[in-house]
């Protein structure tokens, strides 16, 4: 199987390493960079557990080839907060409790930020729709639902305050 030397860019942080033709992003992240926020579910697109953002765009790590990811940008749950400030997704799971056993949770929080970046003020449909390529087990979604709402709240809040 061939190896390729890849350079990609996480939460900031540049990281050259080899990968072999077949290793999914999901496993690049998780094995040789030590990122565990992405996790791996079902490794299929159905649970949405691995889910990160690349380029700023929401994906399932699980069905991008590392290779593919070359010299592209990418954020796990990790990168989120900033100046070790919870981002306000963070905070919406946490004031809402947003998360049960915290499986589905990176993944969930990495959609809802893109929708969020999307659409500032969604509406609970919005939300659960954007929301529907993640699995939770827990049958927890009412919460994250919340949360999302919540972060939301934050968000507009802190816009309106002029905060960046």
């Amino acid at each position: 199987m061939a190896a390729h030397d890849i350079t990609l860019t996480v939460n900031g942080t540049e990281h050259e390493l080899t990968v072999q033709s077949r290793e999914l992003l999901v496993h690049a992240l998780r094995d040789q960079l030590e990122y565990t926020g992405p996790n791996v579910g079902c490794e299929s697109t159905t649970c949405g557990a691995c889910t990160v953002h690349i380029d700023g765009k929401a994906a399932k790590s699980c069905t991008v080839l590392a290779v593919q990811a070359d010299e592209q940008e990418i954020t796990t749950v990790e990168g989120l907060a900033e100046d070790g400030e919870f981002h306000p997704i963070q905070e919406g799971f946490q004031e809402e409790h947003g998360l049960q056993c915290g499986y589905c949770t990176p993944g969930m929080m990495m959609t809802a930020t893109q929708l969020l970046a999307e659409n500032p003020d969604p509406d609970e449909d919005e939300i659960r729709e954007a929301l529907e390529g993640n699995l939770c087990r827990c049958t927890g979604y009412q919460n994250i639902v919340n949360a999302v709402e919540n972060a939301a709240e934050q968000m507009d809040a802190a816009a309106a305050r002029g905060d960046d």
